[in-house]
């Protein structure tokens, strides 16, 4: 409509776009390198545990020994739900476990003393608290809408210990354990992806942390976002062989559908995280007496291969799911287990967004009709 907006630059989608600075996580997508405030996610990954990484990612620096047992403390301390929380979940008990998570976390709110208070105390109080909350109600849901009740948590037990525990009602293997806690260190932060956008962008208006997090749910729902690893096992399930792997990816490339678990927005190389989850798929699935899903998704890297030229590489969540599956955890509960480890993620860059506010205002470039005349209904 005039020659400043012919001249207009737009960036679809906001790629590559940088919108703000952070001193939370560093990604170099050509190079396949993921940091968490400067540390590598090899080193968290195979020397840390969650609770350690959850402090590094709220506090910006690894705990001593002893803040780390003040800070595990407060977790535990924090898994507690109130009884109208559990009501909610028994109303929505049919939904699908996503849409029971966000519903019930905006209602949180209504029930957190330090809501209205956005100031870092409190928020990193909320944080720890969210951090406990979550898994809490996706393991409850999982037990109402299944007629048995929910487990208590077991405050002897770490975090992602933990929750397999309540998801199960009975304690993990060691191996199943530690794969739980490396999965939720691999999934705490990165960056701003479409969920901790869209966290940043309520924060902006100065909402509080509960809508910002309901915010991030709602977006982590969808399958372009973080559907991928409940996808995966489908696939391996329709695979049902190495055998048929290359020909399975080759009716897909063929028709043009995607290979779920192959590809990044950001990543043009292998995703730095898929690795850790690689190992424990295979350990994991010979320990269960399953390693055909192991087989299968090696067969479908290997028939991939072509292709990663292209930059279509595997990524973290095509492991992911196959874990979830191996530990008996329904398929629906793969994308709620994603959010359980990410609510530290979303809530420091909540935190980030607070501390040096502005209001998130994107534009649309208008490419409509030209001004034309108001017409009454009696003429048109």
């Amino acid at each position: 409509m005039n020659e400043e907006s012919d001249k207009a630059e737009v960036h679809r989608g906001l790629k590559g776009v940088v919108f703000d600075r952070s001193r939370v996580c560093f990604i170099d997508g050509r190079a396949g390198e993921l940091l968490y405030r400067g540390y590598s996610i090899h080193d968290l990954a195979e020397r840390s545990i969650f609770e350690e990484t959850c402090h590094l990612l709220l506090y910006g620096e690894l705990p001593t020994r002893s803040q780390l047992e003040e800070f595990d403390g407060e977790l535990k301390a924090a898994r507690t739900l109130p009884p109208a929380a559990y009501e909610i979940i028994r109303m929505l008990a049919p939904a699908h476990p996503m849409d029971v998570l966000r519903t019930t976390v905006s209602a949180l709110a209504a029930f957190d003393p330090e809501v209205a208070d956005n100031g870092r105390a409190a928020a990193l109080r909320k944080a720890v608290r969210l951090t406990s909350q979550v898994p809490m109600i996706v393991a409850a849901h999982d037990h109402i809408r299944n007629g048995r009740n929910p487990v208590a948590p077991d405050a002897t037990l770490p975090h992602a210990t933990n929750f397999l525990y309540m998801l199960k009602g009975e304690r993990p293997t060691a191996q199943a354990a530690r794969l739980m806690d490396v999965d939720m260190i691999l999934h705490a932060e990165h960056g701003s992806n479409a969920s901790s956008f869209a966290a940043r962008v309520v924060a902006g208006t100065e909402a509080n942390l509960h809508a910002a997090v309901t915010a991030a749910i709602a977006a982590l729902s969808g399958p372009a976002h973080g559907g991928a690893a409940e996808n995966v096992m489908k696939m391996a399930q329709e695979v049902g062989d190495p055998a048929r792997a290359a020909e399975y990816v080759r009716q897909k490339r063929a028709n043009k559908e995607p290979v779920m678990g192959f590809g990044h927005r950001v990543y043009r190389t292998e995703d730095p995280r898929a690795r850790h989850m690689r190992a424990g798929v295979e350990q994991l699935s010979r320990e269960l007496g399953q390693p055909q899903w192991y087989r299968i998704l090696a067969a479908l890297v290997e028939a991939m291969k072509p292709y990663a030229r292209h930059g279509v590489n595997v990524n973290v969540d095509f492991y992911a799911g196959v874990v979830y599956y191996l530990n008996g955890i329904a398929e629906d509960l793969f994308v709620p287990i994603f959010a359980a480890g990410r609510v530290p993620g979303w809530a420091v860059q909540v935190m980030e967004q607070i501390e040096n506010n502005i209001l998130i205002r994107p534009l649309t470039l208008y490419n409509g009709p030209e001004p034309r005349a108001y017409l009454p209904i009696a003429e048109r």
